[in-house]
């Protein structure tokens, strides 16, 4: 029986498929809905809830990785560079183009050497429609407002921006659209290998476990990979992975203006300073080598510290530890090489072992370069699965991302959203402003799912039973954080009391039956 076939099961049948993807994250999520579409019979398990550990602790941007000139990243430059407006396209809702200011530190890297990487940046790879560097005169231009008035001179260029952890979900909604079973709170306890295929042993939340053989397993639990080999697999690890913790703080606003900045520290290294949720300014991030365990990574007070320092050396208002409202931090896996932590290349390595049942391996990587990378691990296994159909990926939009029943597209991503917005304020006046902007800027054109059923009682500020109901059943939401804290932020805006009324609910409501596109996570059950 196939994953995609699947109709509950008893526990203890043999459910059959052609690729088991153990890690919900943005790798495994993008190789699952890939290799879906290509028509193969996928399974994704991951053992918490999706993007809940590094993929949904990013600075949240499309980039191309500007300071990975200065190591001579160019090919992990050109090809996330590629991908940006690709991505942007794809996903409107959820991303956004950015402009990014440069304050010019004489101390730090001279005028020439900036000039220079800025052109590499805006010539390694094609762009049709993000607008290319420019020098600007900080006295007048409106990023320079909120800086000390010693920074004169400043250069602009452009990126994008993401919401990481819907990224992930919405690879996840696609995958299970075209077939593939999601199955969050499912741990990989076991894979055995035999010249034939994979066995796997995976135990839910609930500690009922069944059993999974696959003609192939794709290993992208990141930050746990080389432990998942040893561990779970019993395969000895090739590779050696520096997990390298990466922690941000979130302030009330700094800035009025749409763009964001990108600081250059004394120590050669940098850190941006983002709007964020519309009252806030995302500040990040640190590079710290940690061997704590991997899912209990928190922000310390060094780094706190060290953020609020660099920071304060640029805007005129002094930012401290007491102004953190938030904070988060996840570690990135990134291939063992000597050196500062800053300086480890953030490119992936895709590693196909045939030695048995094909195994993929996937080392480090980073949410730019996912599409590409997913499309490279189909590759890899096209021969040993006889994977008969093509690529596909690079010209699909993302769940919501297709707009063109609502409104004729343009090409230019940022101005279809703002004409979806309008549209979808003609057509749904009653809907308050706060309520649909976020909306719009979640689900896309999936806003009609919602539409689609009663509303019902608000349970906190613009935040309804029926969109609760939606988040449990289409998009494996299975705790009030899971909706708080990655399908939305909006627990950064809630106080105490509204945060708690999300949780009663759940406590209420958010065990019942799961329908609709997240019905896969219950197969074999």
């Amino acid at each position: 029986m196939s994953a995609a076939g699947s109709t509950g099961a008893p526990a203890t049948d043999t459910a059959t498929c052609d690729v088991l993807v153990v890690g919900g994250g943005i790798n495994g999520a993008g190789i699952a809905r890939d290799l879906a579409g290509r028509g193969l019979a996928v399974w994704l398990c991951e053992k918490d809830d999706l993007a809940q550990h590094t993929s949904s602790s990013s600075t949240k941007l499309i980039h191309g990785g500007l300071r990975y000139l200065e190591y001579y990243e160019f090919s992990l430059v050109r090809k996330a560079l590629a991908e940006r407006e690709r991505l942007l396209k794809s996903a409107p809702h959820i991303m956004r183009p950015l402009r990014f200011v440069m304050p010019h530190d004489p101390s730090m890297r001279p005028v020439w050497m900036i000039r220079a990487g800025l052109f590499l940046y805006d010539h390694l790879a094609r762009r049709e429609w993000l607008p290319g560097s420019q020098a600007v005169a900080l006295a007048t231009h409106p990023a320079g407002a909120p800086l000390k008035p010693r920074y004169t001179r400043g250069f602009v260029y452009s990126d994008g921006w993401v919401d990481d952890a819907r990224l992930v979900v919405l690879n996840a909604v696609d995958a299970a659209a075209r077939g593939a079973a999601v199955l969050t709170r499912c741990r990989c306890e076991r894979a055995e290998r035999s010249a034939s295929g994979w066995l796997a042993l995976l135990r839910g939340a609930d500690g009922r476990t069944r059993t999974v053989r696959a003609r192939a397993l794709v290993n992208a639990t990141g930050p746990w990979a080389a432990q998942f080999l040893r561990e779970h697999a019993n395969i000895a690890v090739p590779k050696t992975l520096r997990l390298i913790k990466g922690s941000h703080i979130v302030v009330r606003r700094l800035f009025d203006h749409p763009f964001a900045y990108i600081f250059q520290n004394a120590d050669r290294r940098i850190i941006f300073a983002i709007p964020y949720e519309g009252e806030f300014t995302l500040i990040g991030t640190t590079d710290v080598e940690t061997q704590a365990p991997i899912g209990e990574a928190r922000i310390d007070a060094d780094e706190t510290r060290y953020l609020c320092e660099q920071a304060s050396r640029y805007f005129a208002r002094e930012v401290t530890p007491a102004d953190v409202v938030w904070s988060y931090a996840g570690v990135r896996p990134l291939l063992d090489e000597a050196g500062d932590a800053a300086s480890v290349t953030r490119d992936y390595l895709l590693e196909l072992d045939t030695s048995g049942a094909p195994l993929l391996n996937v080392w480090g990587g980073k949410i730019t370069t996912f599409r590409k990378l997913a499309e490279e691990a189909a590759a890899l296994l096209r021969e040993p699965l006889r994977i008969a159909g093509a690529p596909w990926t690079a010209t699909a939009p993302l769940p919501g991302g297709d707009l063109s029943a609502w409104i004729t597209p343009s090409g230019r991503p940022d101005r279809d959203i703002a004409a979806f917005d309008a549209e979808l304020a003609r057509r749904q006046p009653q809907l308050a402003t706060a309520l649909r902007e976020r909306w719009v800027h979640s689900y896309g054109s999936r806003v009609a799912l919602l539409l689609a059923q009663p509303i019902g009682a608000e349970v906190a500020p613009h935040l309804h039973e029926g969109e609760l109901r939606y988040l449990r059943d289409q998009e494996w939401a299975r705790s009030a954080d899971d909706v708080l804290w990655r399908r939305s932020k909006l627990g950064l805006h809630y106080g105490a009391a509204d945060r708690e009324q999300v949780q009663r609910w759940w406590r209420q409501r958010g065990g019942a039956a799961v329908t609709g596109t997240a019905a896969a996570a219950t197969a074999a059950e």
